[in-house]
């Protein structure tokens, strides 16, 4: 596949032109899975949209299969699957049913048909689950139903975009094992992702970013050429997040992370460690090397961290509770079930989060992580059970108890067809704010989270991470004393993601309590302790070293916190087996 000079420009809002692709020329080889990894905004999704044939380039040329993708374009449209972010499945059709149409789209019929759909369910592992509305599918599954409706026809290439986002490490790794055996079996992949840990499993990347590829490189050779930057601060004997503020302030650091009891990070070319007394950091503290990453080498290209405060904290008061409220127990659940006909979702689930704990709630897709999450921040009511907050019951104080917390939801809770401006304004005022005190904290927010240039857009079309700032700002204008966040981070690149989290250690530090979900192991590396829950139950609870180190192993003798996640799983499957 080779593309050349490549430019596609868009006419944005007042007639100003956006250059989504601006003059791309590369090669992708035949047999292998290609890498696309870059920010959201960085030109991914219109790259892929111009190879599936979707869209016409404003200049350049690309040939695939060795054929002119604009001239024979008809030809290549049956050798192409195309898997788009937001993948068309029809919720409300079975998983045969969505096969069905899909077939018929790609006109496979006849005994062709039927003896596609056996090797595809078997592929994906979907053939018990053929009667199974889409809607009802777990996150994972509706990604392997995706892939085998974008498989029908026999494609020879394939065009993955963000097939990982939303998606629990084991469901990752299953669909990474399918597509490594559609390589094998001669097929070429394109992959986009904002998962740099992702895409170190690609035989080759391309780091892109406002519309040019910055590098292209094998993933090994990326990370080599960051070898002796990379270090580890460990033996803590003081409190991370404030030591983690003073190293992001250090001119020689690029980048600076939370790694369980430890602090990661990422020296700037030719630069000095800081020195351990001028920060500090305790008398037992030491250096020790760490291998590189290629989200190192990524952050690298983009300069480094560019936030190293978080102006959200600043602004931010601090929380102090009533006398009545236990410290310790801020938010809890006690045996908390949920029953959706005779399935139990979460069963008899029991936890506190003590005031500035950074709580995470992690588990595989249809774990019963969300439905947990849902019924401590009163989306959901129990069964059976109590789920509180600030010492108020969820089930008989609902009103007042929703008061006390600040929600963003996976989806983003915002409201789509309404401007920046229009969703400040609307979500300031059912936390009660009016006059002058609500102009006052829009216009705050709005200064906080650099949305100026926005203020009259529909937030429908707002890129990802300034979408992700205003469901944040939407959530905290109340300044609440808790903050629930499902999934926030979901599909946004390195440098977006470490702004939410300095925002979110910030708020911490306020004595904010905050519970999270996540499909991002690195994230968890930030919670002050997570529960693991596995089939509605709870299976696990601890730091992320505690949750580590239960699955150390001769041959993971330095688990990973995916590393954890999957042993423990596994662990409890045996165990229920």
């Amino acid at each position: 596949m080779v593309i050349e000079a490549l430019s596609k420009h868009f006419l944005g809002a007042g007639g100003v032109v956006i250059k989504a692709l601006n003059g791309v020329s590369t090669q992708i080889r035949a047999g292998t899975i290609t890498g696309l990894v870059g920010p959201d905004g960085a030109g991914k999704t219109t790259l892929l949209r111009l190879l599936a044939g979707l869209l016409h380039p404003t200049a350049g040329r690309m040939v695939i299969l060795g054929m002119n993708a604009l001239e024979q374009a008809d030809v290549l449209r049956g050798q192409i699957g195309y898997m788009p972010q937001k993948f068309g499945l029809y919720e409300d059709l079975t998983v045969l049913e969505n096969l069905r149409l899909y077939a018929d789209l790609r006109n496979v019929v006849g005994p062709v048909r039927a003896q596609s759909f056996e090797r595809l369910l078997r592929f994906t592992g979907l053939a018990p689950f053929t009667g199974r509305y889409a809607g009802q599918l777990s996150g994972g599954m509706k990604q392997k139903l995706g892939l085998a409706c974008t498989l029908l026809g026999t494609p020879q290439v394939l065009l993955l975009d963000e097939p990982g986002v939303g998606v629990d490490p084991i469901s990752r790794r299953e669909l990474w094992r399918m597509v490594r055996e559609l390589v094998q079996g001669g097929m070429t992949v394109v992959w986009s992702t904002a998962y740099l840990d992702e895409a170190e499993l690609c035989d080759e990347v391309h780091l892109m970013n406002n519309g040019q590829i910055l590098t292209s490189g094998l993933p090994q050779d990326l990370m080599a050429a960051m070898q002796h930057r990379c270090w580890q601060l460990t033996q803590l004997e003081v409190p991370k997040r404030p030591l983690l503020q003073k190293l992001l302030r250090c001119d020689q650091v690029m980048d600076a992370v939370i790694q369980g009891h430890s602090l990661r990070l990422v020296l700037r070319e030719g630069a000095e460690l800081p020195d351990l007394i001028a920060l500090e950091a305790g008398p037992q503290a030491q250096w020790r090397p760490t291998a590189p990453r290629l989200e190192d080498a990524f952050i690298s290209l983009l300069g480094g961290v560019h936030g190293r405060e978080s102006v959200l904290a600043q602004v931010m008061p601090v929380v102090a509770l009533p006398q009545h409220v236990d410290p310790q127990a801020v938010i809890e659940a006690r045996q908390l079930t949920r029953r959706f006909g005779d399935f139990v979702a979460t069963d008899a689930v029991s936890f506190k989060v003590k005031r500035g704990e950074i709580f995470g709630l992690l588990g595989p897709n249809g774990a019963g992580k969300s439905t947990t999450f849902k019924m401590e921040c009163g989306l959901l009511k129990p069964s059976e059970g109590q789920a509180l907050v600030m010492c108020l019951d969820l089930k008989t104080s609902p009103t007042q108890a929703r008061q006390q917390l600040g929600y963003m939801a996976q989806k983003f809770s915002l409201y789509k067809q309404l401007t920046v401006r229009q969703n400040l304004t609307f979500f300031s005022g059912i936390y009660g704010l009016r006059g002058q005190a609500q102009a006052d904290k829009v216009a705050q927010m709005v200064a906080v989270f650099a949305l100026t240039p926005h203020l009259d857009e529909v937030a429908d079309t707002l890129p990802l991470g300034f979408k992700q700032r205003l469901a944040l700002a939407c959530a905290v204008m109340h300044h609440p004393a808790l903050l629930f966040l499902d999934e926030p981070t979901s599909g946004v690149d390195p440098l977006t993601r470490r702004e939410f989290w300095m925002h979110i250690n910030g708020l911490a530090d306020k004595g904010v309590t905050i519970m999270v979900t996540t499909h991002f192991m690195d994230e968890a590396e930030y919670c002050d302790r997570v529960a693991l829950i596995y089939r509605g139950q709870m299976i696990a609870l601890g730091t992320p070293d505690e949750l580590k180190a239960s699955v150390t192993h001769p041959d993971t003798p330095n688990p990973t916190m995916e590393d954890a996640f999957i042993g423990l799983v596994l662990k409890a499957e045996q165990g229920n087996a």
